[in-house]
Formats: structure tokens, C-alpha cells, sequence
């Protein structure tokens, strides 16, 4: 583990730019471009074969009903799994990976082994019906949670930098599952079309409505339910530390036998009679889904309570500004620096505000851990990275998030009388409006040496 200095030196003139980890003369395997394309053609042709078996299942015309019907709740999931990872947004190529390994090579995956598990079984036991029940409520949990959480997996071990907490991986997890949840479902909307057009039914009493009610009106968070319980288990093995080995097996191996367990109960509801699948639906479904909702929002804000505890020795050694730690813990006052670099300085000062949030989230979590005593060997390594690319940012970012930080600044009556300290005359006597008063103008919420300073006798403590 890294030597971890109770405080970061103070910021050079001219930061250096930090050197890269990838060697100059890398064979030709090693170097990103073929990584990235060799992973691009296994997801592409995973997702042409899964499209040409569903398309044959269940003909031109299903896939087409099928794909329409079944897209709807995509952007909703996707929109409150983005909207859970706000604190530190997970990069774009990761989520977009996730997706398409859900909809793609874990689809591919899940299609092919449940096929010929089932037939396999059938064939043995000379028993389709038993079979079938059998593939639904063991083989199929088993395989396909295992399909699934190889990409959380996969994230785990080799964008270890973007994988840091239980938000992570409930994210990962979630995207996954939205990913397999979308293709399984033009499979068996499809299906359900094509039933409904051998037997002429249609309207609201078809097989195609009950089934669209069932898998995207009641239950669309079914999967992402099931598959986050898994990255719950790769989300607490992230936080471990690097000697903890036999925790950071097991914890993840934990989440998914609970993902199979409950993807299990889920498809053998039917086995409990007519009314199992609401039984189960009520008594286990909906409380694991609002139970688990309450961990990542609780989690969440722990997480915006460690910016605030963190950031404030970036602050007093000079690398942020003192407002901006009060700042970078509120997602407020993070959308309205946003909001005002958009409306002073347009779209791409925006996205700088964003970046600029993202970096200084990950030097607080990282410097916690180093805290904690949980960073790796590269922990000086990364904080001279993370500071460099805030450094850079830092002349777009900062009168944003210090804007947002007097917009948000809380108004707390002084113990006092109102000519104290903090009365009508201002601070120590000066009049709040009065020019030179703090370090970013007559309005700024602080005096010039800031809230985070030795010399402050008011300030607080972190």
C-alpha cells in the first residue's frame, strides 16, 4: 500500500502533465485500438447471431411487434440507473459495454445453454413438462445470472479506477440486466404475437397484452432486481482492501447465488397455484425493490457526505477553492454550476463543470480510502492524475461552483446579538456589501481566508 501524507502538497505553478501507465513499445495485442475493436466485433457478432435466433423464432413480423413493444421501458431504466450515478457517473463506454453485453453475447449466452440444457433433460427423463419446469426454475436462473454478471465481473477487474462502491455496481449490474431484459423480451412479445396470430385473437385479451402487461408493465425491473444483488456483492468486495482476498471473493460469489435464488422464486411462482405469481410478486418483489432502492439512495448520500469530509485538505492546501467542498457534496449546487456555465459560456463549459465534478468526486473517494487504508500502490500515482485533470478545468469550473455555492449557501441565525460578530454591520464589523469583502466578491458567503482555514476561529471541523 501506498504511503498516504495526512495532507496534499500544495499545487506547482505549472502542474506536469501526469506520464502514461501504457509501455512505448507495447506488442501489438497490448495496445487499446485492438482491445477495444476485438471487443466491439465479439459484442457485434454476438448481436447479429441472438438477432437472426429470435428473428427465426419468432418470425419477420413478431420480431418487428416484439422489438416496438419491448424498447418502451428501456430509456426509463436506463434513466434511473444514470440517475442513481449522479455522485460519480460512470464513463459512457462502460454503461454502453454493460448494455450490450446484456442485450447481446449474456442474451447469446442464456438462448443457446437454456436450449439445449432443457432438451438435454427432456431427452433423459423422457419428460418435456418436467423439463420445461425444471430449465425455468434452475437451469435458466443459473445460466443466466451467471451470463450476466460476467460483465460486471469483466468492469471489476479491468476498470477497477471506475468501479468504487456499491452504487457501481448496482449500476453495472442494472444496465446489464436492462440490456438482457430488452432482447429476451422481443423474444417473448414476438412469441406471444405470433400465437395471437394463428389464433385470431387480439385486443386486450390477447396472449400479446397479457404479456406486455406482465414483463413491461409490472415487472420490468425484474432482471435489473435480480442482477443488482450481484453487483451489491462486487460493489462491497470494491471496498474492501487488497489483503482482504477471501471477502473479495466471496462477497461477489454471495450475490449472485442470492440473484439466482430470487430469479429462481420468481419463475416458479406458477408452481404455487393460480395466485403464486402475485403472491410472490407482492410479498417478495416489490419490498426487495423498494428495500434495495433505499440502500443506493442511502448510499448515495453517504457518498456526497464523504466529498464534503474529504475535499476540505484539497482546499487548505490550495488546489480548490474553499467553497467548492460545501459545493461538490450537494447535487443541487452541482446543476446549478452546471446551469450557469451553460447559460454564461454554452454547452462545452458545462460539460468542463462536469468533468471537473466527476474528478473531484474520485480524489475524494480515493483519498478515503487511502484514509481508511484501502488505496492501492498507485495511490500518489492517481492523485497527481486526478488533481492534473481538475487543474486543467479549473478556470471554467471553479466560478461556477463557487456561483452555485452562494446560491446555495445555507442562512443560519446568529447565536448573538445582531451587532455581533455576524450582525447587520457584517463580518467583524464590515458591512456585507462593503467592496474587498471575501475572495470572491461583495456577495461571497466567506471571509478571504475561507471556512476551511487555521486561522478561521468559526470554522469547521472535518
Amino acid at each position: 500500500m501506498a504511503a498516504f501524507p495526512p495532507y496534499p502538497t500544495h499545487p506547482p505553478a505549472h502542474p506536469p502533465h501526469p506520464s502514461g501507465t501504457v509501455p512505448r513499445h507495447a506488442h501489438w495485442w497490448q495496445r487499446r485500438r485492438v482491445k477495444y475493436g476485438a471487443l466491439i466485433t465479439l459484442l457485434a457478432l454476438s448481436g447479429l447471431v441472438i438477432l437472426a435466433l429470435v428473428r427465426r423464432e419468432t418470425g419477420t413480423e413478431g420480431f418487428l411487434v416484439g422489438l416496438g413493444l419491448a424498447v418502451l421501458p428501456v430509456p426509463l431504466l436506463l434513466a434511473a440507473f444514470r440517475w442513481l450515478d449522479r455522485v460519480e457517473p460512470s464513463p459512457w463506454r462502460n454503461m454502453l459495454f454493460a448494455f450490450a453485453w446484456g442485450a447481446c453475447a449474456a442474451a447469446l449466452i442464456a438462448i443457446v445453454a437454456n436450449s439445449f440444457a432443457t432438451h438435454w433433460i427432456a431427452t433423459a427423463t423422457a419428460d418435456p413438462s418436467g423439463a420445461d419446469t425444471l430449465g425455468a426454475t434452475v437451469i435458466a436462473p443459473v445460466v443466466e445470472e451467471s451470463a450476466k454478471a460476467a460483465a460486471v465481473l469483466l468492469l471489476f477487474l479491468f476498470r477497477r479506477r471506475d468501479f468504487t462502491g456499491i452504487v457501481d455496481g448496482v449500476v453495472v449490474a442494472g444496465v446489464t440486466a436492462t440490456g438482457f431484459a430488452f432482447t429476451e423480451n422481443i423474444l417473448y412479445l414476438g412469441n406471444a404475437f405470433g400465437t395471437d396470430q394463428l389464433n385470431g385473437d387480439g385486443g386486450i385479451a390477447s396472449v400479446t397484452a397479457a404479456t406486455f402487461f406482465v414483463r413491461v408493465i409490472m415487472s420490468p425491473f425484474a432482471h435489473p432486481l435480480f442482477t443488482v444483488l450481484t453487483g451489491i456483492g462486487f460493489g462491497v468486495a470494491a471496498l474492501s482492501g487488497d489483503r482482504q482476498r477471501v471477502r473479495r471473493v466471496l462477497l461477489p460469489l454471495a450475490g449472485l447465488l442470492l440473484a439466482m435464488g430470487m430469479h429462481a422464486l420468481w419463475n416458479g411462482s406458477t408452481i404455487f397455484g393460480p395466485y403464486g405469481f402475485l403472491a410472490v410478486y407482492a410479498a417478495f418483489m416489490v419490498p426487495a425493490f423498494g428495500l434495495l432502492t433505499w440502500l443506493v439512495i442511502w448510499t448515495r448520500q453517504r457518498e456526497l457526505r464523504t466529498v464534503r469530509e474529504e475535499l476540505p485538505a484539497y482546499a487548505a492546501a490550495g488546489w480548490l477553492t474553499p467553497a467548492e467542498p460545501l459545493a461538490l457534496g450537494s447535487l443541487r449546487a452541482r446543476r446549478l454550476a452546471r446551469d450557469h456555465a451553460r447559460h454564461h459560456s454554452g454547452r462545452p463549459a458545462a460539460r468542463t463543470v462536469a468533468e471537473y465534478e466527476a474528478y473531484a468526486t474520485s480524489l475524494a473517494f480515493l483519498r478515503h480510502r487511502g484514509r481508511r487504508g484501502r488505496a492501492g500502490a498507485d495511490f500518489a500515482v492517481r492523485e497527481q492524475e486526478l488533481l492534473h485533470a481538475l487543474w486543467r478545468r479549473r478556470e471554467v469550473a471553479q466560478p461556477a461552483l463557487n456561483h452555485a455555492a452562494r446560491m446555495t449557501a445555507p442562512v443560519v441565525a446568529p447565536p448573538w446579538p445582531a451587532h455581533g460578530v455576524y450582525g447587520a454591520h457584517g463580518v467583524y464589523g464590515v458591512p456585507v456589501q462593503s467592496p474587498g469583502y471575501g475572495s470572491y466578491g461583495p456577495t461571497a458567503p466567506y471571509p478571504s481566508y475561507g471556512p476551511y482555514s487555521p486561522h478561521n476561529p468559526y470554522r469547521t471541523q472535518s
